[in-house]
């Protein structure tokens, strides 16, 4: 339960620090602009948190790890693509899909964060706790 507080809590910060970053956009050009970046900087944050587990992680858990970020990543875009096609070929179609990358990574993240925050003894919780 804890676990799952500590991810809402992101979750919700990094969405209102992407909403005020993006509130001066006018243009479709530069709301573009700005979802590719929130993207980004979402992406450099999981890529972050996803080598601290890769570091936690025991021998035998590492590749399950690694296979479990493969498969997320494909379903990600996937699910991104899909979101997106409903404009194709539209000005506004990569702001739809870089928000929905966005979004997906930032929801990784966090739950990437709360394996981080294992405590001795919970069984739920694959990576063992910090030392």
């Amino acid at each position: 339960m804890k676990r799952l507080m500590i991810a809402a809590g992101a979750l919700l910060m990094s969405s209102i620090a992407q909403a005020d970053e993006c509130a001066n956009a006018s243009t479709q050009t530069e709301m573009n602009t700005c979802t590719a970046q929130q993207y980004q900087a979402a992406d450099k944050t999981l890529n972050q948190t996803y080598q601290s587990a890769i570091k936690r992680a025991e021998a035998p858990q590492r590749e399950l790890l690694k296979k479990a970020q493969q498969a997320w990543i494909a379903l990600r875009d996937a699910d991104c693509a899909f979101i997106g096609s409903g404009t194709e070929g539209g000005s506004i179609q990569p702001m739809i899909v870089n928000q929905c990358l966005a979004d997906k990574t930032n929801e990784r993240e966090a739950y990437l964060a709360t394996l981080m925050q294992c405590e001795e003894g919970d069984l739920s919780c694959p990576l063992p706790p910090a030392n």
